[in-house]
């Protein structure tokens, strides 16, 4: 006798990623997160054309006065007024917006959550407890509100720094700033470093998973990786020491110089001028708004 219903096959079962495979995920996302800044530096964008050393005093100083600041509108102005100019420098706003506001600033927003229990006097919800209840206050609200604006709003300013400068223009500016050689040398080498070692390690991965035909279990992955860290720290060691010959063979003098010559114009005397007015207004929102 035979059957007219159709056996349906099993949908195939979707193998889960195993620590290999995610490794080597958030090493090409972090190539490509720096790859995506070099290129969005390199935009015919507002804040691209400024000149870095003056572009670098401004966001500096910006910085500075959001870091003090604890007045919400003066915060949520900086916030808006950094909005506008990463829209005026051709970035791509949700994946600035995506970085920026959904990251950094929800994980302060969890390290703040204990103090609206805690700082305070007028409760605003009261949540009964089996020792007693746990009020939510209305001067911690606004204390973690704040806090997180302040978050919000540097880490755009940072963020928008470095998407629209590229890294050696950045290093070259701090002396203009008097920064120790010292420190941008640690800064250059470092930066020039993590890629090499992203290199070596994302080829690690890979050796590890071209030779692999099956899933391995966790403990074998435990096991690879305990091993793996002596050959590469062993590696990391030779390899800063490489990067440093490199640059020395290649006429590297301790001092930073990029092909850009750098010409101050007017705009950029502007761009300086308003950040300093809007550093001081930042600052004075602090004793002059209620």
């Amino acid at each position: 006798m035979t059957s007219n219903a159709t056996a349906v096959a099993p949908a195939p079962r979707r193998r889960r990623q195993g620590f290999v495979e995610k490794t080597l995920a958030g090493i090409s996302a972090n190539i490509e997160s720096a790859v995506f800044s070099e290129e969005n530096a390199r935009r015919p964008g507002f804040l691209q054309r400024r000149d870095p050393r003056a572009k670098l005093l401004a966001f500096v100083l910006l910085i500075v006065a959001t870091a003090i600041s604890h007045e919400w509108p003066a915060l949520l102005a900086v916030a808006l007024a950094a909005n506008i100019a990463a829209w005026a420098s051709k970035l791509d706003m949700s994946l600035f917006l995506k970085r920026v506001w959904f990251g950094i600033p929800l994980f302060s927003g969890v390290v703040i959550i204990p103090s609206i229990f805690f700082v305070g006097h007028t409760s605003l919800v009261g949540i009964p407890l089996g020792i007693g209840t746990l009020h939510i206050y209305q001067e911690g609200l606004i204390s973690a509100g704040i806090f997180v604006l302040r978050v919000g709003a540097s880490v755009t300013l940072a963020i928008l720094l470095i998407l629209t400068t590229p890294w050696a223009d950045i290093l070259k500016s701090l002396r203009f700033l008097r920064v120790p050689t010292i420190f941008i040398l640690i800064l250059a080498m470092t930066y020039r470093y993590i890629f090499l070692f992203l290199h070596t390690l994302n080829g690690m991965f890979m050796a590890r998973k071209s030779r692999v035909v099956a899933q391995t279990s966790g403990r074998e992955q435990r096991w690879w990786i305990v091993s793996s860290m002596g050959v590469l720290m062993s590696r990391s060691f030779r390899m800063s020491d490489d990067v440093y010959r490199a640059m020395l063979a290649r006429g590297f003098n301790h001092q930073f110089r990029t092909l850009t010559d750098y010409r101050f114009q007017l705009a950029d005397g502007s761009m300086m001028l308003i950040a300093a007015v809007g550093a001081a207004a930042i600052v004075g929102a602090n004793w002059f708004l209620p």
